[in-house]
């Protein structure tokens, strides 16, 4: 895939690193000459040296053949206007944004930008997660961040070691994937027992992973 990128920076550089790894196309527009210049150094990729808002910055990227089209900018304002630009007058059929400032997240969603990426959220939530729930493994986010999937090892002392899932109800809005047992994988049936040391795959949406820590007596 064709995918143009808004920012040349840290991140811009790197998520073009990773996408050529991944043998994609990853074109660069970026403002600054001298961050341009550092990344033809690093990367054997295009790169255009300009606004990213504007239409003739656009063309010169090609952004009329992307499959994606990507702002990382340091401004919330300037990622929201060039998604929209390439959305408008190109079309892409894919636009994504980081925004540095979480409260500006849904607006941008509401004004037509496919994917929006709240950094500040992201790493609140992996240090909450980290931090307050030291006993559960985040894997990945799902649908923008609003479902995520979760790695929990019973511990020894599980109170409900040998429970069949039928007398545990676990909280709505959440749906345990897998158990992983002794490197079997089993799909769970109301009838599968829980036991210590099992590996467990959850998927939860809101805040409901801190209900089954509760529920689990975790």
């Amino acid at each position: 895939m064709k995918i143009v990128i808004v920012g040349g920076g840290k991140l811009g550089f790197y998520l073009a690193k990773t996408l050529l790894e991944h043998h994609h196309e990853p074109v660069i527009i970026e403002s600054d000459q001298e961050t341009c210049s550092e990344v033809l150094e690093g990367l054997e990729i295009p790169v255009v040296c300009g606004d990213g808002t504007t239409a003739e910055a656009m063309k010169a990227a090609g952004v009329e053949e992307a499959d994606a089209f990507v702002a990382v900018t340091g401004r919330d304002e300037q990622n929201l206007v060039a998604c929209q630009l390439a959305k408008i007058s190109f079309p892409v059929k894919k636009t994504a944004a980081k925004v540095n400032n979480p409260k500006n997240a849904p607006l941008m969603r509401r004004l037509g930008i496919d994917i929006v990426v709240s950094s500040t959220d992201a790493i609140a939530r992996l240090i909450e997660w980290e931090v307050d729930l030291s006993g559960f493994k985040y894997i990945t986010s799902l649908g923008q961040g609003k479902a995520s999937l979760h790695e929990i090892v019973l511990p020894d002392d599980f109170a409900y070691s040998g429970k069949k899932l039928s007398e545990l109800r676990f909280p709505e809005q959440s749906v345990l994937v897998a158990i992983e047992r002794a490197y079997e994988v089993l799909i769970p049936r109301g009838n599968t027992q829980l036991l210590s040391g099992d590996k467990l795959i959850l998927l939860t949406k809101g805040d409901t992973l801190e209900k089954v820590r509760d529920k689990l007596k975790l």
